[in-house]
């Protein structure tokens, strides 16, 4: 079994010479429950919801930390930065968000994996990391 996502963050944020209490510590805690992408403000507030005082200054500070130690992915969602935890493991998803209601899906799928790591080879690339975004009209909404 591989090491929880949180577990390994804040070992790695130790070992870079950071300490993973307060508002750190309260972003990595809810980080560690979501499966898909989050704004950092969609973070404070839920934070907030869970009576946490943390600023979103210290968010945005937390999560610049973690998108630097490779902790966490970030991507843009029509022009608003979001993040979500990078496993060890290498394990990911991509999304299809929903250009109507904004809804937003994660999906796997091998052979998009294949492909991309085929493409990378064909231009000479080692791919490290990618995102896929598919954007259209969600089936409730098609």
């Amino acid at each position: 079994m591989t090491e929880p996502w949180v577990d390994h963050a804040r070992r790695e944020l130790a070992r870079a010479g950071h300490r993973a209490g307060g508002a750190r510590g309260a972003v990595l805690g809810l980080l560690s429950d979501q499966h898909c992408v989050l704004s950092a403000q969609a973070i404070h507030d839920r934070l907030r919801e869970q009576d946490r005082a943390v600023g979103l200054a210290s968010v945005y500070r937390a999560l610049d930390v973690l998108t630097h130690l490779k902790l966490v992915h970030r991507m843009d969602v029509d022009g608003t930065a979001c993040y979500e935890p990078a496993y060890a493991s290498g394990e990911h998803h991509h999304h299809a968000i929903c250009d109507r209601c904004g809804r937003m899906s994660a999906f796997e799928d091998a052979e998009l994996e294949r492909l991309i790591d085929g493409l990378g080879e064909r231009l000479g690339y080692r791919v490290e990391a990618h995102d896929v975004v598919l954007r259209g009209a969600c089936p409730a909404c098609a």
